[in-house]
């Protein structure tokens, strides 16, 4: 078996006529809604009693940081800014505390007590500062320090005297509240600076006990202890340490070259020695040997050696050699001696200072308790001093009068005219709350109406054409003649009806409908008489068994018809009656029996069925509502074709949509939809439906010009009887 074909649903698309036709289509709703809502807002501001405003404009400041200058660098110096200053004020002015110094000043309790109470009663404050609330009204103007208290009253005086004295409380309340906090605080600074006194005085007993403990030798004023060496002492030191080590290293340099040349080069050093350490007796005593030397070798040349002369320059020569040696041995024991001086010289000095230096590390570490003692004592006495000033600061400044913090810039006055209620603010907007609800009501209501509205919602639900679109209170074409406005709907269905039939020979018809009361049964008898007027045979069968309607629309009897030709009682042309319509025959349901139920689904209701094709050009059956009952399922299986009928805006999609799905499972035809009941003048969707009429219709000039019946000679149809 071949799986059935699916088809995909086309996106659909809002337009602004589809939510105009719902404005038009829900009117009622839109103007019931708007005129209640005007007319309730229209008397409920004139029942409203006059209300007058007055307003007071004050002007508020941060509270000051009170300091001085030895905790910060200036005196006096504003708060942080803070963005939620004004805010935060706002909710101060409408809170308990400032409200009931309003209260208490005005005796708000007794005087609203008598009017508010039917026995005069005074009221409790927490029920005066609420209704007081509803009074006032605060704004802040914008980018400004400045607020505006407004409040409103039926007593313009009552109304300027509460706007003051909300300013005035709320100045006293911010007065009030800076003085506690100045109070508190400076109490706090003082409690502290007592606990410190008594702190500093047994931190000063400790020192001195550590003082007299230790033997230390203070003057006062240092918090060290005091050096052996002054600075002064201890720089001219190591000025004359470096001094004395430099002339050390110089002369040592110089005795170390002298003691070389004395041990490598003698006669050198008997020539360098007087340049480094002059003496004037070594100095003689080789000029003396440098002239017997050149004495001596002038006069080797005249003389001998055994001459006395030569002799005596002998001896003089190794008498003045030897007192040079000792000369020269004599400057260098005396070099030697005073670099041994100056290096003992230097190592005193280096000594003094480092027993100095001893004596000071040792004397810091014996009174170290002390200095330590007396760092912390001197720390805490500074901090009690500032503490000191402090609590002078904080005194001097609760003295001076804080008026600025809150200004009164602009006071209230009583008002000259009412400002409430604005009526006609009051009543347009009634009027638009009105015209909103009704609109979003209306919309609401459409949302949750899922009923069938549109032929476009139709074809793309279910998926199945339109054949026609029948208007607002039809009655039977009998009735109304086919010159009614009305019939041209039904000839346009007729139209459809033939030009969608898959075979020429398909001539029965079924009429269904999801549930009752969509129109089944007018709309196939209409059907029926138009096929008739159209010079075409037709034959329209109540098939509905059980609530049988089309004889009443005829007004013809019941009491034989279909039931009693399938049940063999009587024959077909006993049955079948003659309408007022010419080509147009009816056959009733007749009586239903007990036990009877599934007769629709006899061989001898399809042998009727076969026969009433050869006999007419087009059969009609009326069937009962396909949900819930069988029958109109198996003659949907059994004739040719079958219609839907789905009245408008009244059952859901989905019931519509399952009675198609039953027709297509027992293998019925659905050639189409029929859509009942629209309000053509209402729905601007279907104006175009109903917009033009004949004056005589194409199927009357059609039956005018049309062959009786008795002439037809078409092959394979029978004449009635």
């Amino acid at each position: 078996m071949d799986s059935p074909e699916i088809h995909s649903t086309p996106e659909s698309r809002l337009h602004f006529l589809d939510y105009w036709r719902i404005i038009r289509i829900r009117k009622v709703i839109i103007i019931s809604i708007f005129f209640i809502t005007t007319i309730i807002a229209t008397l409920v501001t004139f029942m409203m009693k006059p209300a007058y405003s007055s307003t007071a404009e004050m002007k508020i400041e941060e509270d000051m940081v009170s300091d001085i200058s030895t905790f910060n660098s200036g005196p006096g110096d504003n708060a942080p800014y803070d963005p939620y200053f004004m805010e935060t004020e706002i909710k101060v002015i409408q809170g308990d505390v400032v409200l009931t110094k309003v209260v208490d000043a005005l005796n708000l309790n007794v005087e609203w007590g008598k009017k508010f109470n039917p026995d005069g009663s005074p009221l409790k404050t927490e029920d005066t500062i609420e209704l007081l609330r509803h009074y006032i009204s605060l704004d802040a103007d914008r980018n400004t320090k400045l607020i505006d208290v407004t409040v409103y009253n039926e007593d313009p005086k009552l109304a300027a005297q509460l706007a003051n004295q909300i300013v005035d409380s709320y100045k006293e309340y911010r007065l009030d509240l800076h003085k506690s906090q100045m109070l508190n605080g400076i109490s706090v600074l003082q409690t502290k600076y007592d606990e410190e006194e008594t702190e500093l005085y047994n931190m000063q007993s400790n020192v001195d006990y550590l003082r007299a403990t230790l033997g230390i030798h203070d003057s006062g004023h240092e918090t060290t202890p005091t050096p052996t060496l002054t600075e002064a002492q201890m720089e001219s030191y190591n000025e004359r340490m470096m001094e004395s080590q430099a002339e050390y290293m110089k002369e040592d340099n110089q005795l170390a070259e002298l003691q070389s040349l004395q041990a490598t080069n003698p006669q050198a050093l008997r020539d360098v020695l007087p340049t480094i350490s002059p003496d004037d007796m070594l100095s003689d005593l080789l000029g003396k040997l440098r002239a017997n030397e050149q004495k001596y070798v002038t006069e080797t040349n005249y003389i001998g050696i055994q001459n006395p002369d030569y002799q005596s320059m002998l001896s003089l020569s190794a008498k003045l050699n030897q007192e040079i040696d000792e000369r020269v041995n004599g400057q260098m024991f005396a070099l030697e001696s005073k670099v041994m001086s100056e290096k003992a010289a230097l190592d005193a000095l280096n000594a003094e200072v480092q027993s100095a230096e001893s004596n000071d590390q040792a004397e810091a570490v014996r009174g170290q308790p002390y200095w330590e003692a007396k760092l912390v004592l001197q720390d805490r006495q500074s901090l009690h001093q500032l503490l000191a000033a402090k609590i002078e600061s904080e005194n001097a400044d609760a003295i001076i009068p804080k008026s600025a913090l809150v200004t009164i810039i602009n006071p209230a006055q009583p008002g000259v005219a009412p400002v409430r209620p604005t009526k006609t603010l009051n009543i347009a907007l009634g009027a638009f709350f009105g015209l909103l609800v009704g609109i979003g009501l209306a919309f609401f209501i459409e949302y949750l109406d899922t009923s069938v509205k549109t032929i476009d919602e139709v074809e793309r639900v279910f998926q199945a054409p339109v054949l026609g679109v029948i208007p607002q209170n039809v009655g039977t074409l009998i009735d109304q003649g086919m010159d009614s406005s009305h019939a041209e709907a039904y000839r346009v269905l007729r139209t459809n009806i033939l030009f969608s039939r898959k075979d020429e020979n398909f001539n029965s018809l079924v009429v269904i409908s999801a549930g009752m009361g969509e129109g089944k049964s007018t709309t196939c008898l209409n059907l029926a008489t138009v096929f008739g007027q159209a010079s075409q045979r037709t034959l329209v069968v109540d098939s509905d068994l059980r609530r049988p309607t089309l004889h009443k629309l005829l007004r013809l009897s019941n009491n034989i018809g279909l039931v009693n030709f399938l049940l063999k009682q009587n024959t077909l042309e006993e049955v079948i009656q003659h309408t007022g319509v010419p080509m147009l025959d009816f056959m009733s349901s007749g009586k239903l029996p007990g036990g009877s139920i599934n007769i629709l689904g006899s061989g001898q209701m399809k042998s009727l069925i076969s026969e009433l094709k050869q006999r007419y050009d087009f059969i009609l059956f009326d069937s009962p509502p396909i949900m819930g009952l069988s029958d109109a399922s198996v003659l949907a299986s059994e004739i040719d074709m079958a219609i839907q009928v789905i009245q408008y805006r009244r059952y859901p999609q989905l019931m519509n949509i399952r009675a198609k799905q039953m027709v297509e499972k027992v293998g019925g035809n659905l050639v189409g939809i029929v859509l009942n009941n629209i309000n053509m003048a209402q729905d601007e969707s279907y104006y175009y439906y109903g917009g033009y009429d004949y004056s005589r219709s194409e199927d009357s000039q059609a039956a005018a010009t049309a062959k009786p019946a008795g002439g037809d000679d078409r092959m394979g149809i029978q004449q009635k009887y």
